[in-house]
């Protein structure tokens, strides 16, 4: 073993990670080394190729046609490829193997998309959380230089170094990595040369050669924006963890769940369609007070024979912050062979135990000596980009505390309910905290002066633009039409006791239930076939199976003993909420016995003055569980013209599972659930073929809503995805092609709307759109506020359309995306996100947690996944 150390090579080591590799300096080694010149310069980003999935399956194989290699596509790469903003960099993707350039901002945007915004709905003032950056002249630029030094010289610090001296040159105002020196001035001259001598009386030539003039809404600029708003957010005395800032001297102490609150911001500066702005947003920390020698304590208490296993279970994978550095690491491993009395080796080949460096460096005594020692592994990119070595780190579970919140916390609603008070903020308090943000910038000497040496500033007043709002939306049950207040976007009472759009009457089915719930299931089936009538589904008598017990075994068990081709569907009334018996009625009823399954928690129908409106409930969801249809609304005619297949996949990312959903009516509500894998196009192949077995045509337009994907992976999507896609469409359909678009779906952003009506501040109305001023100019996006939201502040959801060869306009698409937030029948009203993405992440969440297999295909044309 060896001392510890940090990621970084090039910075302190030591600071409370300890490593089982590569030798580091001791800290008593390095407090005799002169400090290192500190550098302005920006770290580059990782160079690491983006990876997709594996090795593409040929189409051909896909079709079920005789094997043939299958020929690159390149029309998405080629569009694709060339177009980026700024002017450094030329060219583009070059298929597969291409790297996009540092810095390099990928342009999505179709070449026919001239102008982005709508026209329809009214029009409404917003307040955004951006705020503008303002450079202190019109013809500012940041100028590259290029840093030559004769002779060469290997050490970077000492490159800094010399080139830091020359602030006669240069100005004190530069940023320099080494290689490239970045200036908010220009020099006399393109080239200066300038002879300096090292300590050791060494005579070294220093050339700068001017390589760029970078306008202020270059990519490299942003890139240093950033850099230096993090040098600003320092100045306000914030603590970094991860990639943001929180103010721990502002904490918010939750004594009686033994948590604390640190707020802070989310901050990112990028170019908007006009000019650049500084988007920031509220955010929390939530720590755990007690630290994670405390949770190995309980957990050992709980059962000591478990215990490893129980820790493994409970660790592994979580973020613990250390708090003598405030920073944050993950936990990938546990090592119960050593703890604080083991010893390392330093860099002089001298050992010292864990327990005494902590001691020494930070004053810090270890009353547990026999604490097992957390596992921290570098990320691969982070090695990729220089922040890290390969060193495995060790942390000390004693100065360790949980970050976030876990699954057993987030059930808590006790827990919930308290923290909500501190985390949830309204708009207008959301407001207040950003302009004061703002305002301690400009008030704050340091801060200010961190950009006004580089001639910026920002604004102290969020953004104000203009938006639309769509209005409510014409819904049908059957041949009963009706509307509902946009404010709520809810139609519950609107749609009681009506006839739903289409029904499959339930008559052979059984219900299961434990011994303490015969009482309640008597009442709630009853109830259930009362109730079901007026929506216009007949529901008989189902075989009651009563059980001795509630053992898992027991329930699959019965349901085996009672299972025949005529059964429509399983409904088992639990005791609670254990998530093994749920895997296990899962597993029977979507893998062994392709049939519907319905599992209700005791407790849900105990109440017996809620007892008609949660088997009202119960009753639509079987419903749509049998593949009947709720409610519809209609689709603009320009869209479906003469038939439309919509469809949509998404990945539930934890697990790595795919799903892929797709629609085959004029109302594009009748979803397929065709399964999940690691590679969509067999089920793109089986969407097409299966619209047409309904449909006698393939459709003439395709729109594809892509959830799950991140900016960093739209290249993967651009090279890997479309491409297959439309060597599926060219090969399967003979005559002509249907027209495709491709929309991303992003719902984690930072970005707030607030709808401002004559001061006072508010959430937007569902339907609400911003489609300009905060929209990128490389893109095809817009923002849709499609949900409502009674507490805390609204989150839009944002649309990237990268490809269109629909030459849809941008209302009809916007309009296209607000009507398919109507159509997810667990809820009746609006959802965040376009109900197929929706639907895509239930059967992806069900696959990933429950049944890690693929469902039976008999399943496939049914929502048994709701």
């Amino acid at each position: 073993m060896s001392a510890p150390t940090g990621r970084a090579r090039g910075r302190a080591r030591g600071r409370g990670r300890a490593t089982a590799s590569t030798p580091a300096p001791t800290p008593g080694e390095q407090a005799a080394r002169p400090p290192p010149a500190q550098a302005e310069a920006p770290v580059a980003p990782g160079r690491g190729r983006t990876r997709g999935a594996a090795t593409q399956p040929m189409v051909a194989a896909a079709l079920a046609r005789p094997p043939a290699q299958p020929e690159p596509v390149e029309p998405p790469i080629q569009q694709m490829a060339a177009m980026r903003v700024g002017p450094e960099g030329a060219g583009g993707l070059q298929g597969r193997q291409a790297r996009r350039p540092r810095y390099e901002a990928l342009r999505t945007r179709p070449e026919h998309i001239i102008d982005k915004q709508g026209k329809t709905g009214s029009v409404c003032n917003l307040l955004s959380n951006n705020f503008r950056l303002r450079t202190a002249r019109e013809e500012w630029a940041l100028y590259q230089y290029h840093v030559d030094f004769n002779p060469p010289l290997d050490s970077k610090r000492l490159r800094i170094a010399l080139v830091k001296s020359q602030k006669d040159i240069i100005g004190a105002t530069n940023a320099f990595d080494g290689m490239v020196l970045y200036l908010p001035i220009k020099l006399e001259r393109p080239e200066t040369q300038v002879m300096v001598q090292t300590q050791k009386g060494e005579n070294v030539q220093i050339t700068f050669k001017l390589t760029n003039e970078l306008p202020p809404y270059s990519n490299t600029c942003m890139h240093m924006y950033n850099v230096i708003f993090r040098k600003v957010m320092s100045s306000l005395n914030m603590q970094q963890i991860g990639r943001h800032y929180f103010n721990p001297d502002s904490k918010i102490m939750v004594k009686q769940h033994r948590l604390e609150i640190w707020p802070g911001f989310i901050t990112s500066i990028s170019q908007r369609e006009s000019v650049v702005m500084l988007e920031a947003e509220v955010s929390h920390k939530v720590l755990c007070l007690n630290s994670v020698l405390d949770v190995l304590y309980e957990l050992y208490n709980k059962d000591s024979r478990r215990f490893r296993d129980e820790a493994m279970k409970k660790l592994v994978g979580e973020i613990v912050l250390t708090r003598y550095n405030n920073k944050t690491y993950r936990v990938d491993d546990i090592n119960f062979d050593l703890n604080p009395s083991s010893k390392f080796k330093k860099f002089d080949g001298s050992e010292i135990s864990y327990c005494e460096y902590y001691s020494s460096v930070y004053e810090r005594n270890i009353t547990d000596m026999q604490q097992p020692l957390l596992v921290s592994r570098p990320k691969k990119r982070e090695m990729r980009a220089g922040k890290a070595g390969p060193e495995v780190l060790h942390l000390i579970p004693e100065f360790c505390t949980m970050t976030g919140l876990s699954e057993e916390v987030r059930s808590n609603f006790s827990v919930m309910k308290d923290l909500a008070q501190h985390t949830r903020v309204d708009p207008k308090n959301r407001a207040t905290t950003l302009n004061r943000f703002m305002t301690d910038i400009s008030n704050n000497p340091e801060a200010r002066g961190h950009l006004e040496k580089w001639g910026l500033s920002l604004d102290n007043n969020m953004l104000n633009l203009q938006g639309r709002c769509l209005g409510s939306e014409q819904l049908y049950q059957k041949n009963f039409r009706f509307s509902y207040e946009n404010r709520s976007a809810d139609w519950t009472r609107e749609t009681r006791g009506k006839p739903v759009q289409s029904t499959v009457n339930l008559t052979n089915w059984m219900v299961v239930f434990s011994p303490r719930d015969k009482a309640n299931a008597q009442d709630f089936i009853q109830t259930l076939i009362r109730v079901c009538g007026p929506i216009g589904m007949q529901v008989a008598q189902p075989i009651f199976i009563a059980l001795q017990n509630d053992r898992t075994d027991s329930y699959i068990q019965a349901i085996k003993e009672k299972m025949t081709q005529q059964i429509q569907m399983v409904l088992c009334i639990v005791p609670n909420n254990r998530k093994d018996r749920y895997d296990a009625i899962k597993k029977l009823c979507c893998l062994e016995f392709p049939v519907p399954s319905q599992v209700v928690v005791g407790r849900t129908i105990s109440k017996k003055q809620m007892l008609m409106s949660v088997s009202t409930k119960i009753g639509m969801q079987l419903n749509c569980k049998l593949g009947g249809e709720l409610w519809c609304t209609d689709i603009p005619v320009c869209i479906y013209q003469p038939q439309s297949a919509l469809i949509n996949h998404s990945t539930f990312k934890k697990l790595l599972f795919f799903c892929w959903l797709g629609s085959y009516n004029s109302y594009m509500l009748s979803l397929k659930a065709l399964g999940d894998a690691d590679c969509f196009l067999p089920f793109c192949v089986a969407s097409l073929r299966n619209y047409h077995n309904i449909n006698q045509a393939f459709p003439s337009r395709i729109v594809v809503y892509r959830d799950g994907v991140g900016e960093g992976q739209t290249p993967t999507l651009i090279e890997h995805e479309l491409p297959q896609m439309l060597k599926c469409i060219q090969q399967l359909i003979t005559g002509p092609e249907p027209a495709l678009t491709m929309v991303i779906v992003r719902k984690r952003i930072s970005t707030r709307l607030i709808l401002n009506s004559n001061g006072q501040l508010s959430n937007p109305l569902p339907g609400t759109i911003a489609d300009s001023v905060i929209t990128k100019p490389e893109k095809y996006d817009f923002y849709l506020v499609s949900q409502s939201v009674r507490q805390g502040t609204v989150s839009p959801t944002n649309y990237d359309v990268v490809w269109d060869k629909a030459n849809l306009k941008p209302d009809h698409l916007q309009r296209l995306t607000y009507k398919l937030t109507h159509l997810y029948y667990n809820w009746p009203g609006t959802i965040r996100v376009p109900a197929p993405c929706q639907y895509a992440h239930k059967l992806a969440f069900l696959v990933g947690q429950s049944l890690h297999k693929d469902p039976r295909r008999e399943l496939a044309d049914r929502l048994f996944f709701l």
